[in-house]
């Protein structure tokens, strides 16, 4: 009897402790105090009234003299969390970016993009990777895919692996889902025809948005397939099913995929993981490339040297400047 109550006292005694404990490593923040953080993030962030903010309790963080607390932005359906440091004596708040530098955060985005069965223009071998998340509606990722194809491929082809993903804005762009389920017909017998397709798609994106009714831009976009398949001397049955049954499951997996990497517009690309997004001229493009390479230990390419303007003939000569009084 008395061992039964020893043990049941010694039980209580525990978590008791155990309350105590926890208490002391995650204790709320005081109204004070997260009054005055509310004011601080609202002024330096630019927060909203209709966004709360809600802090974490304080905890023991890896640094003396500082403890750590979450704070949470929640708003518009959405929340983020964020890492701060607070001081001890509460009147330095530090916001925190913990960076494990053991990992590659490139070759982790990367390993996150499937790839498997997808068309490559360059070499499928090279060892830096370009993948290009795209809309065949897209202004902008026509003018990319212009730059791209022929011009940078033709520098970067030995060296590079181009590939795309569908990224199509269904809200905006309401023909680029079924453009990109048709490539995809054709990739899965050529990949040849599927670049044809996306070279011939981009350069004519105005000619089949100017057909009357989406049926009819649909049919257009079936007639170029069909042509593609033609050409390359494609299984045509095959192919008809294929642009018929508009089999749309890929391009989304593709899309979900996209949005899960921060993709929230076209053109968006990965050069071997590294974000760069937007339409830019070739000379950023370079740049980039360049760089991936020299990571990669592959020489970059001899670049065409800029074409000469030439200065614009005005009929006036030239005097000596002036000098400054």
């Amino acid at each position: 009897m008395l061992r039964r109550f020893l043990v049941t006292s010694l039980k209580r005694i525990l978590f008791l402790l155990l309350l105590i404990c926890l208490g002391c490593s995650a204790q709320p923040a005081p109204a004070d105090l997260a009054q005055r953080i509310d004011r601080q993030l609202r002024s330096s962030y630019s927060v909203p009234a209709t966004v709360k903010i809600v802090l974490s309790p304080l905890r023991p963080s890896d640094f003396p003299n500082y403890d750590a607390i979450t704070v949470t932005f929640d708003g518009d359906g959405r929340k983020q969390d964020y890492e701060f440091l607070l001081s001890k004596d509460q009147k330095t708040l530090i916001r925190m970016t913990k960076m494990d530098l053991s990992k590659d955060p490139f070759a982790e985005t990367m390993n996150k993009i499937d790839i498997k069965g997808r068309p490559v223009r360059g070499n499928a071998n090279a060892k830096v990777v370009v993948v290009n998340y795209d809309d065949f509606q897209c202004p902008y990722c026509s003018r990319v895919h212009a730059t791209l194809f022929p011009e940078l491929l033709k520098e970067y082809g030995d060296r590079i692996a181009f590939i795309y993903k569908d990224f199509p804005l269904t809200e905006i762009h309401p023909w680029a889902i079924h453009a990109a389920v048709d490539a995809n017909c054709l990739a899965a017998q050529n990949a040849d025809a599927y670049w044809d397709f996306a070279d011939s798609t981009h350069a004519n994106r105005q000619i089949i948005s100017a057909e009357k009714g989406l049926d009819n831009q649909f049919a257009e976009l079936d007639r170029n397939a069909v042509a593609e398949a033609a050409k390359f001397h494609l299984d045509p049955d095959k192919l008809q099913a294929c642009v018929k049954y508009q089999k749309d499951e890929a391009v989304k997996a593709s899309m979900k995929e996209g949005e899960a990497l921060g993709v929230s517009g076209t053109p968006t690309m990965f050069v071997n993981g590294q974000m760069v997004d937007g339409a830019r001229p070739a000379d950023e493009f370079r740049a980039v490339f360049d760089s991936a390479l020299k990571q990669a230990g592959v020489a970059a390419p001899v670049h065409p040297a800029p074409p000469v303007s030439a200065a614009p003939a005005t009929g006036l000569t030239a005097q000596p400047a002036a000098a400054a009084h």
